[in-house]
């Protein structure tokens, strides 16, 4: 049951919260960036975006209140759907050659990656993946050289800005990499839900059922981790509640605030881990250049099914969490199929275009992901690529 709160007074939806780092939170909050720039001690940033962005009214209206403010700010929208190195080497030359002083990375999970990534390297010598998450590579990095960010998320999907990692495509592998470092979490997050107004459906959906993976592998990935547990169940209730409305009334700012805010939710949860859908979807991101989320969300039930022995009692809980009619495994599964279809995303890889032919390469790549650790089955690469192949096909098995 939602709040009747939460359906008529959105704007009574803000607040300042410190978890894991600054938020500030609320319709129009993007206004206070002067006061975080002196917060900062930032007087010449760097924008990073995405190319299609930069079309968008809200840009423009940052750069005219910064310039009001007398804080100069370039634009960098180089940026590919799955960032790569490339695009942040010069992203890293353009914040030298402007001497600028601090990253706003505002976006999708894309433009909010590389930005972080951009913040990270522009004090490094070393190349950006001598700091890929495996062992301690994190502590080579140079800390005094990183750059202060402010992230401001545009799509409710993945929740990147409160997180202290970037997904970049190395290209010279096409593998996904996973940069880490504690300090890449953003000083300051906007989140101002007016911003994701103008999504589209099917961009709604496909960031939305991201956020939806993340709570749920974040829930069921091994560990014990009770605090993660409780915030993915709630991210969960509030995608199920509020995403079918962003999907069909994208002016509903309640609905946008309450994904929004799941979103960063999932991404809080996933401290914890993920899983084999996102084993998965970083090789098949990096090898076709397919949306995360839309990979995600086609993935998902294919994944579930070879996980159900491990997992089954945590989704009779996530069920009974959901207020589902049949809380069963089974139910979950036939609600699963229903709310993914009911938001048009596609029930199998051919429907985007991908085919059969890398499967023994997606099985190996999947397995040797870092998502991979936190499944609570251990896949072989044979067991990765039957399960490819039955997303390619649509065989739910």
């Amino acid at each position: 049951m939602t709040n009747s709160l939460d359906q008529k007074e959105p704007d009574k939806l803000q607040g300042n919260w410190n978890y894991p780092t600054a938020v500030r939170f609320g319709v129009g909050r993007c206004k206070e960036l002067p006061e975080i720039y002196r917060q900062l001690n930032m007087h010449k940033p760097l924008l990073v975006t995405d190319a299609g962005l930069t079309k968008q009214s809200f840009l423009a209206d940052i750069i005219k209140l910064n310039q009001a403010g007398g804080v100069p700010t370039a634009v960098f929208s180089d940026v590919k759907s799955n960032p790569t190195g490339a695009n942040v080497e010069a992203g890293v030359n353009v914040y030298h050659q402007g001497k600028h002083d601090g990253v706003i990375a505002l976006g999708g999970g894309s433009a909010l990656d590389a930005g972080k990534a951009i913040a990270l390297m522009v004090g490094q010598k070393r190349s950006l993946w001598d700091f890929e998450d495996v062992g301690d590579n994190w502590r080579r990095v140079e800390t005094d050289g990183m750059a202060p960010t402010i992230a401001i998320p545009t799509t409710a999907g993945t929740g990147s800005e409160v997180g202290r990692a970037s997904v970049i495509v190395d290209e010279s592998c096409y593998q996904k990499k996973v940069i880490f470092h504690p300090k890449m979490l953003p000083a300051v997050v906007i989140a101002d839900p007016m911003l994701t107004q103008g999504l589209p459906p099917a961009i709604t959906a496909a960031t939305g059922m991201d956020a939806f993976v993340h709570n749920l592998e974040a829930y069921c990935a091994l560990g014990y981790h009770p605090m993660a547990d409780g915030i993915a169940l709630e991210g969960m209730r509030l995608i199920k509640e509020w995403l079918p409305i962003a999907f069909s009334r994208g002016d509903v700012l309640a609905a946008r605030s309450h994904m929004l805010v799941a979103s960063s939710m999932g991404a809080a949860a996933f401290q914890k881990g993920l899983g084999a859908v996102h084993a998965l979807a970083h090789p098949l991101g990096a090898l076709f250049d397919k949306h995360h989320g839309l990979l995600n969300a086609i993935l998902l039930p294919y994944v579930l099914v070879q996980n159900k022995p491990a997992i089954e009692a945590k989704l009779t809980h996530v069920a009974r969490c959901l207020d589902l009619p049949d809380s069963s495994f089974s139910g979950f599964m036939s609600w699963l199929l229903e709310f993914r279809a009911s938001l048009n995303i596609p029930a199998d890889l051919k429907a985007i275009g991908i085919g059969a032919e890398k499967s023994a390469l997606i099985g190996q790549m999947a397995a040797q992901d870092p998502s991979a650790s936190g499944n609570p089955v251990s896949f072989t690469p044979e067991r990765y690529a039957e399960i490819f192949l039955d997303a390619v096909n649509g065989s739910l098995r």
